[in-house]
């Protein structure tokens, strides 16, 4: 497999520094030209600067037609992208409103009542890189999965709250996990809730515990997982997926240190590490009022996102030596069936919609099944700009068109259940018999 599948990042540039590397970023600045800010001036100082009235934006803005997170801005290969933050107002470049839109050049934004003007190339900025290519369970030679090492080599070591976020698949419980292993708290328990397994109605007792006899089924007293994570990491996965009323419980937990059981006046300490984890943008969530703004500021402590394979195709050889080491060490099969040619060429060039979880599941399915294993097909877009292939019958297409689709709803809904198949068709709505029927005809073990 070569070293490299792209061509590096035309907007990034490495060079040694004492036995680390720097990666300098282009700086862009933001200057309000008109609204209540006129005349603020918001420059780079990392990869993403967000425009919006919350305090944690780089760009605080108080006209009211701003949404709480707007809109961010960050480099990318192609150039300067502003994203559309699910804002109230919306996001306008002349009197076209944008959701993505990449800048090639200065360009003036409107958003609510203000107007803004963006610069590009406004000088370099050195981002700290880790010179390791692994951290804990995590694997990665591309620069900027080096540049995430970096930050959680300086977390790992404090209690500091980190929320990590990024696609289903990207390697978030791993962080996690290499973020506890790398602690003081190593030797104590590393403990999972994830929001979207556990039905609303049970969060809480999951959660905070309950005593014998608080509520119909209770038939003794349990723990929550704050007190099982007692001296080690409690790790929050989905924490999107956590309902309203929920929220201000959790908020008080983190804030206070302490919980109080179901059916229970006595308040407990707690002493656990919290680490959450999402694949929501929670900054739109805020603003659509489906998060609350207070406890996405008391999680992103420290955040970080987990770039999609996609982004970091540098790490795919890596990957697949890493992981298929993994599966050999388990005697899921045979590690020789990898080394075909056709198979790496094929491995090298797919999306990876699933990202590093549908890597893994390909690996381990092809070790099994050998070379005649393949890549499932990328799912088209949906609407009209999908693709198709017209020089099929209808029913051919068509048949295709719906095999890609449930090869690609498998994928996703097995990595969102961390391969819990049981789970899985559960919330796929349909008996588990068929559902794995359906793994079985799409080539899922």
């Amino acid at each position: 497999m070569p070293d490299s599948l792209e061509p590096s990042d035309p907007s990034r540039s490495t060079e040694a520094v004492g036995g680390t590397d720097e990666a300098l970023l282009k700086v862009f600045r933001v200057r309000v030209l008109e609204g209540p800010e006129r005349g603020a001036v918001a420059q780079s100082r990392g990869e993403r600067l967000v425009v919006g009235t919350h305090r944690a934006a780089e760009l605080v803005l108080t006209d009211p037609a701003v949404s709480r997170f707007h809109l961010e801005l960050f480099v990318d290969a192609g150039g300067l992208v502003v994203r559309d933050l699910t804002s109230r107002n919306g996001t306008f470049i002349g009197s076209l409103r944008v959701r993505d839109a990449v800048l090639t050049g200065e360009q003036v934004l409107t958003v609510g009542r203000s107007r803004l003007a963006v610069e590009l190339d406004v000088g370099t900025a050195k981002l700290d890189a880790s010179a390791e290519t692994r951290f804990g369970h995590m694997v990665g030679e591309s620069l900027a999965m080096r540049r995430i090492f970096s930050v959680l080599e300086r977390a790992a070591p404090t209690d500091a709250t980190v929320l990590l976020t990024g696609e289903t698949g990207t390697g978030k419980e791993a962080a996690a996990r290499s973020l506890h292993d790398k602690s003081s708290r190593a030797a104590a328990p590393f403990v999972v809730v994830d929001c979207a397994a556990v039905p609303a109605t049970l969060f809480e007792a999951e959660l905070f515990g309950h005593e014998r006899g608080a509520f119909t089924g209770a038939h003794a007293a349990r723990e929550g997982a704050f007190e099982a994570a007692e001296g080690g990491t409690l790790f929050i996965d989905e924490i999107g997926e956590l309902s309203l009323d929920l929220q201000p419980k959790l908020l008080r937990a983190l804030e206070r240190r302490e919980t109080k059981r179901i059916g229970s006046q006595r308040a407990v300490p707690v002493d656990a590490r919290i680490v959450a984890a999402t694949h929501r943008d929670l900054r739109a969530e805020v603003n659509a009022k489906r998060f609350r703004e207070d406890l996405y500021y008391r999680l992103a402590i420290v955040e970080v996102r987990l770039p999609p394979l996609r982004e970091r195709r540098d790490d795919i050889p890596a990957l697949v030596r890493a992981l298929s080491e993994q599966l050999a060490s388990r005697n899921v099969g045979d590690r020789d069936a990898l080394a075909a040619p056709e198979l790496l060429r094929e491995i090298e060039q797919h999306q990876w919609p699933g990202n590093v979880r549908e890597l893994r599941n390909f690996l381990e399915r092809a070790m099994v099944l050998g070379p005649s294993a393949r890549p499932s097909p990328t799912v088209a877009p949906a609407g009209p700009e999908a693709a198709v292939d017209a020089a099929l019958p209808l029913r051919e297409a068509r048949d295709a068109a719906i095999g890609a689709f449930e090869r690609s709803y498998l994928a996703a809904l097995l990595a969102r259940h961390q391969d819990n198949a049981s789970a899985a068709a559960r919330a796929a709505g349909v008996d588990r018999s068929h559902f794995y029927r359906l793994l079985w005809r799409h080539g899922y073990r």
